[in-house]
């Protein structure tokens, strides 16, 4: 017991906590070593846990120790902390491994006690539909692809992603984009009687370098190009205007020869096109930078180069809805002899006028000679019934009613009752008055888009339930948690008449649901969308490689880095991997261009298929990622500081609090001579303000430096001409030596990391950030999972049967 109570005491001081009240006086023993623990503590801790440690000791100084479930927030910072080992800090002497195993199995067991018997659900706000759930719903609604981001602005990130209710703002000019939206989704869905021609644009990034078949949609022996989804709003002709790269000058690359454009509409040609080849003249420097005081050819042979796709344009039927569009180059097979010159840097060939001709931009211009909307599948799913046109106001309105009852039902998640019906038939009047029954049905349909009860997702308290009870939600609130959930939309049929029926509660009946959706393909939306926020795919889109120091970047490379970390999550969720081999997996997907760059060799083609890593084990797991190592650094540099900051909170759920103000700047030189970053965040580490954040988040960047800022391997500075050093101390306190030594310590905390996975799991599907109240419940599913290796699928069951998933507390104020 003397023991017991020593430890604890060690354990109160070293998170900062006051004993004066902690129960009966401690032995002589525990107070001199609580003496010393805090003396340490006072001594080495002088910005990042003091910064926490002050609000604790304000509050904490009437902590009962015998009872932590009187402060359980503050103990659950305790746990974290000491589940990593990560207190008291660095350099300071740590308890045996047998003082953190007994006394986080204490405090976790009392805490969870304590949640048992008061169980908290959280209460989470009233949820607005993101960008990414408005487009899945309207797709699932009405069978419109729209682009959601030229409707709507960009949403707010909270706890990491973007379907957190409480960041969700709603403003008024916000909802005047909806209603824009609304009439915008509306019209597409119905389709216009009759329109003038109207021209949509396509732009293709010219840092897509186009030496391959671009992706699975285009005909094999293909090269360059795109596909696009566009919506023909009609029947009819439709005229299909293509436009190549230029150099800066102006002039259009790789003319010299023929080249054969392949159009495609749904993968069959409607026609092909040819481009160069024609020689009017002497052609001037293939580089035509500077051609100011350089001879640029003849004058004809110019105008042409200049011009050479003012005429490529195909004009084909196609009948109304979405249609893929597919434009490429005809691949030469015949290999290039004689000397090959290297690849050129984007900056290069901004000047270039050689090589082969790349697509530029698509135009699609329509109808002409359009006929009617024809039979999408929008309109499919719309028209249940249609009244024969001699029909009376009587009869069509029936047929209105059955129309939108149904796409009332699906759009709200719920029946629809009498009233709101009546007020979309008050909408369908005025649009027929104006026009005809599909113009009434449109204008209705615009009323739902717009309307509170699809734009929002809103759980009612009960009115039989009391201020502040935990009660469980409806069958039809939790069929909307778990569509939300697994599929980013709103339930299917099959979902939503379950929960009419009150049966989707039933645990069998339950998990029966859940294994059908995961089944469905569009879980890929869960995968997708959580994968590319956790795992920092949505920070490759604005990373920017200073192209001067890595002339290798390209768009086409930062394609493969996105798809490449989306298909290895996406195996491991659908394989039912163990969520640790986020840390271990020693397969990951490339194509030819990140085979490449990650010098695999072997893999030919744009298409990504699954390769081993035996080889190469600092590929293995997230750290071994082009994407996560360039979505960590910066434009011109490594940063062992934002890529150990990423794992702190990413990974271990222990994010370092906000820098102080007027930091210092980075010295990465010294007497005029360039420093190692090991060397320079030494130096800056040097600063006392500094020195205790650091010390947790730049030993775990060290370990990482033997990757530059775009993912490539190295061994070496150039600038400063020395060997990199991937060793460094952990913030447990483990020392290392090699990338690979890192790796093995850093195992040691794979728990952590499926807490921490779990934690983000149960963020994304509530939309709501955890509290403190929340750790036993991720506590229980991981103790669950651990039955199951910790597999993807017992997480997400886990997640789905948990308290805050199935129920919540109501308000302690106005409950109705």
């Amino acid at each position: 017991m003397t023991l017991l109570r020593t430890a604890m005491a060690i354990a109160f001081l070293i998170a900062g906590i006051h004993t004066a009240q902690a129960g009966p006086p401690l032995s002589d023993a525990a107070e001199q070593s609580a003496t010393h623990y805090r003396g340490m503590l006072n001594r080495y801790c002088v910005s990042c846990h003091n910064r926490v440690l002050r609000t604790a000791d304000m509050v904490l100084e009437t902590v009962n120790v015998g009872n932590v479930s009187e402060a359980p927030e503050i103990w659950e910072r305790v746990i974290t902390k000491l589940s990593l080992s990560a207190m008291p800090p660095v350099g300071v002497p740590h308890p045996d491994a047998s003082f953190y195993v007994d006394f986080l199995a204490y405090l976790q067991t009392e805490l969870d006690q304590a949640a048992k018997q008061n169980p908290n659900p959280g209460r989470p706000t009233v949820h607005r539909l993101n960008r990414t759930e408005y487009a899945n719903a309207v797709r699932d609604l009405l069978a419109v692809e729209i682009d959601v981001a030229a409707l709507l602005p960009a949403d707010n990130i909270g706890k990491g992603f973007d379907n957190i209710a409480d960041v969700l703002a709603v403003s008024p000019l916000l909802m005047e984009r909806y209603l824009f939206a609304a009439g915008r989704i509306a019209s597409l869905a119905v389709g216009p009687a009759t329109m003038a021609p109207a021209a949509e644009v396509y732009e293709i990034s010219d840092t897509y370098r186009q030496d391959q078949r671009m992706n699975e949609d285009l005909p094999f022996g293909s090269r360059g190009g795109t596909t696009v989804k566009h919506r023909f709003p009609l029947d009819g002709e439709y005229t299909l205007d293509i436009r190549l790269h230029r150099s800066i000058e102006g002039y259009i690359r790789g003319l010299r020869d023929e080249h054969t454009l392949d159009i495609r509409l749904d993968h069959q040609r409607v026609g092909t096109l040819t481009v160069g080849g024609e020689l009017y003249g002497p052609s001037g420097p293939t580089f035509t930078e500077n051609q100011v005081v350089q001879y640029s050819g003849d004058p004809d042979q110019v105008g042409y180069e200049f011009s050479a796709d003012n005429a490529l344009q195909v004009r084909f039927f196609a009948k109304a809805g979405e249609h893929v569009v597919g434009v490429s180059f005809v691949a030469k097979n015949a290999k290039p002899t004689g000397f090959l010159t290297p690849r050129l840097t984007l900056r290069e060939l901004q000047s270039y006028k050689g090589g082969n001709p790349n697509l530029a931009s698509l135009t699609i211009t329509g109808p002409f000679d359009a006929g009617g909307p024809g039979e999408t599948a929008s309109r499919q799913k719309i028209f249940a019934c249609k009244p024969p046109t001699t029909a009376d106001s009587s009869e069509a309105e029936t047929c209105a009613r059955l129309i939108l009852a149904q796409l009332g039902r699906q759009a709200y998640r719920r029946p629809i009752d009498a009233a709101e019906l009546d007020g979309l038939l008050d909408l369908y009047r005025a649009g027929r008055q104006d026009g005809n029954f599909e113009s009434g049905i449109e204008l209705a349909l615009q009323g739902i888009l717009a309307g509170p009860e699809f734009l929002f997702r809103i759980e009612q308290d009960p009115a039989d339930v009391a201020p502040g009870e935990v009660y469980r939600i409806s069958d039809l609130e939790l069929a909307s948690r778990l569509s939300f959930f697994l599929w980013s939309s709103f339930p299917d049929e099959e979902l939503l008449t379950i929960a009419e029926a009150g049966q989707l509660r039933d645990p069998a009946t339950l998990k029966r649901q859940v294994s059908r959706m995961i089944a469905d393909s569009r879980f890929e939306r869960f995968v997708g969308n959580f994968g590319r926020q956790w795992l920092a795919v949505r920070d490759v889109d604005i990373a920017d490689p200073n192209l001067s120091l890595f002339p290798k970047f390209d768009d086409e490379l930062r394609e493969a880095f996105k798809q490449e970390i989306l298909l290895w999550f996406a195996s491991m969720v659908r394989n039912n991997d163990s969520v640790i081999e986020l840390l271990t997996s020693d397969y990951t997907y490339v194509n030819e261009r990140l085979a490449e760059h990650y010098g695999l060799p072997g893999i030919y083609g744009s298409r990504f298929r699954p390769v081993e890593l035996t080889m190469d084990p600092l590929r293995h797991g997230i750290f071994g990622k082009g994407g996560f190592l360039t979505a960590t650094a910066y434009n011109n540099r490594t940063s062992p500081v934002v890529r150990g900051k990423w794992v702190l909170e990413n990974l271990l759920n222990m994010p370092p609090p906000p820098p102080p103000e007027n930091v210092p700047a980075l010295e990465v030189t010294a007497d005029g001579k360039a420093l190692t970053l090991k060397q320079a965040m030494e130096k800056h580490r040097a600063n006392p303000v500094c020195a205790a954040c650091h010390k947790l988040m730049d030993p775990i960047g060290f370990a990482l430096e033997n990757f530059d800022a775009i993912g490539s391997y190295r061994t070496r500075y150039v600038e400063a001409d020395a060997d990199v050093d991937a060793s460094g101390l952990l913030f447990d306190g483990s020392e290392y030596n090699t990338a690979e030594e890192f790796r093995v310590e850093f195992m040691k905390h794979a728990d952590r990391v499926v807490h921490t996975a779990t934690e983000k799991v149960l963020t994304y599907a509530l939309g709501r950030g955890l509290e403190y109240y929340d750790q036993p419940t991720v506590r229980e599913i991981v103790t669950r999972s651990s039955a199951e290796n910790y597999s993807w699928s017992s997480i997400i069951i886990g997640v789905i049967e948990s308290t805050p998933f199935q129920y919540r507390r109501a308000s302690s104020n106005d409950h109705h």
